[in-house]
């Protein structure tokens, strides 16, 4: 015998939950059923995917590949699904999506509200990650499509949604108070210049920005949101770059922050709508893309 869809099914649930209990609990299953069907799935197999212990299940290095296979598999399974669906010419079923958090809450939102008006039969199941871990959840299958750099996942298709470009933040006494233009790159040199994390695309640009500013990235402080560094940046830390829908946005809901474009072709970014080559959905991603690229050309025209 192979292994059954539900078996897969079982075995991505506990590499997510961690634990029995709480897989079954997602699942709706009790635990002793899970537990059977993981036990059954792994005679077939003839290998064990996890180690069991006081602290839960961990994969063996086996099962590390056969989890990646599992939700490939099911994220097919998936596809075929809203490919069938599709055929009646509309987009339909269940698509997930992995959304970087500079991006997510200002795009989304309206995108979505358009989506469900169209295409009442599409589920949109949304995740915002860093860019390390939208490519990871791109290629083993976790997500379908990501909202990302394109850059930063080679190999796959991608449909350019729109360039962002970045604006500065920093202390309201301080370089913004000058006037509202932009600024040239060459000002940013007489303060560190505040990021996020590694695993953020973003931070690498900084970087790159701050090399050519001719100033540093902070050492004292590393922001875990674009939120934390802003605030950072209000208090004196350092300036804060920030990309066009979270400036935008942020600078209309509260009039007290001041952001300032930078006038210099390296501070943008190109956003896009990514996929993998083999997926067969190309043609709704094709449908979404355009919805996307519709609703943030109308944001960034009104900020």
């Amino acid at each position: 015998m192979r292994p059954t869809l539900r078996q897969l099914q079982y075995i991505v649930a506990i590499a997510d939950c961690g634990r029995f209990h709480e897989a079954a609990k997602r699942l709706h299953v009790s635990q002793p059923s899970l537990s059977a069907q993981l036990a059954e799935a792994e005679a077939d197999l003839g290998v064990i995917v996890f180690e069991r212990g006081r602290k839960g299940a961990s994969p063996t290095p086996v099962g590390e590949d056969i989890i990646r296979q599992a939700r490939l598999i099911l994220s097919e399974v998936e596809e075929l699904r809203t490919l069938a669906l599709g055929a009646k010419n509309t987009v339909a079923g269940r698509i997930r999506l992995g959304v970087l958090p500079s991006i997510g809450p200002y795009l989304l939102p309206s995108v979505t509200r358009q989506l469900h008006d169209r295409f009442p039969d599409l589920r949109l199941n949304v995740r915002e990650c860093d860019t390390v871990e939208l490519d990871q959840g791109l290629r083993d299958g976790r997500f379908d499509i990501i909202i990302s750099t394109p850059d930063d996942h080679a190999d796959q298709r991608a449909e350019t949604l729109f360039e962002e470009k970045l604006w500065v933040c920093g202390p309201p006494e301080d370089l913004l108070a000058i006037d509202g233009g932009p600024i040239q790159l060459g000002q940013l040199a007489s303060r560190p210049l505040l990021t996020l994390g590694a695993g953020h695309r973003l931070s690498k640009l900084i970087a790159e920005i701050a090399r050519e500013a001719g100033t540093t990235i902070s050492a004292e402080y590393e922001g875990s949101s674009l939120d934390a560094a802003r605030q950072m940046a209000v208090m004196g830390a350092g300036y804060a770059i920030l990309p066009s829908l979270y400036a935008l946005s942020e600078a209309k809901r509260d009039p007290d922050f001041v952001v300032r474009e930078i006038d210099n072709t390296l501070c943008q970014r190109t956003i896009a709508l990514v996929w993998r080559p083999t997926s067969p959905l190309e043609k709704e991603f094709g449908v979404l893309a355009d919805l996307m690229k519709s609703v943030a050309a109308d944001f960034l025209g009104r900020h």
